[in-house]
């Protein structure tokens, strides 16, 4: 998704900073998300697309699977929304913040529960910042994606109709107007992108 999202954006004239992949940075350290933000130049949005999925029965999860899933999806949205309201408040411009939750946030599935309960943190923290940063005029939005047309997901699931499944680009056209200048009302929204899956 990322990918998609990079490109949409530059496309559109947009100047896009990527941050590293693990190892050289991880964003589900404090102080390495701290000194990421702190070197960019003025923001105008951050989109935070750092996840990961897993799927185990309840029974079979341990508490280290639930806690690399929370660091991996929920910590590392807190963190970069953290870092990212600071530093979209020194321009005094207001700003927009879009994050991924899931569809089983809102439509739930079985066998799941530690990946689903990481992407609610971050639907509820969507909604959250929404309400707190009205007043700096940061919007505050998340998609929710379901099963994304992508290589691995294809190899994972090849009976599957993959023409249903969203596809990046498209996944990356919501996420483009949610955190640009043409979006002056939307916030607080967990914008389901299912495609017909």
């Amino acid at each position: 998704m990322g990918k998609g999202v990079v490109a949409v954006l530059e496309a559109r004239g947009a100047n896009v900073i990527v941050a590293p992949d693990p190892p050289e940075l991880d964003l589900s350290s404090e102080d390495g998300a701290t000194a990421f933000f702190a070197k960019l130049p003025p923001l105008w949005a951050s989109i935070h697309l750092v996840g990961g999925f897993a799927m185990k029965p309840l029974v079979d999860t341990s508490l280290a699977d639930f806690e690399k899933q929370w660091r991996l999806n929920t910590v590392t949205c807190f963190l970069s929304c953290r870092e990212a309201v600071r530093a979209l408040r020194k321009t005094g411009d207001g700003g927009r913040i879009v994050n991924v939750a899931a569809r089983p946030v809102v439509a739930p599935v079985g066998g799941m529960a530690a990946y689903v309960a990481s992407k609610a943190g971050v639907a509820s923290l969507t909604q959250t910042l929404a309400v707190e940063l009205a007043a700096d005029r940061i919007l505050v939005n998340a998609v929710l994606p379901s099963t994304i047309d992508s290589p691995a997901n294809r190899a994972a699931m090849p009976k599957a109709d993959h023409a249903a499944w969203p596809k990046p680009e498209e996944l990356a056209e919501a996420i483009a107007f949610l955190s640009s200048p043409e979006n002056t009302l939307t916030s607080g929204t967990l914008l389901p992108v299912f495609g017909r899956a």
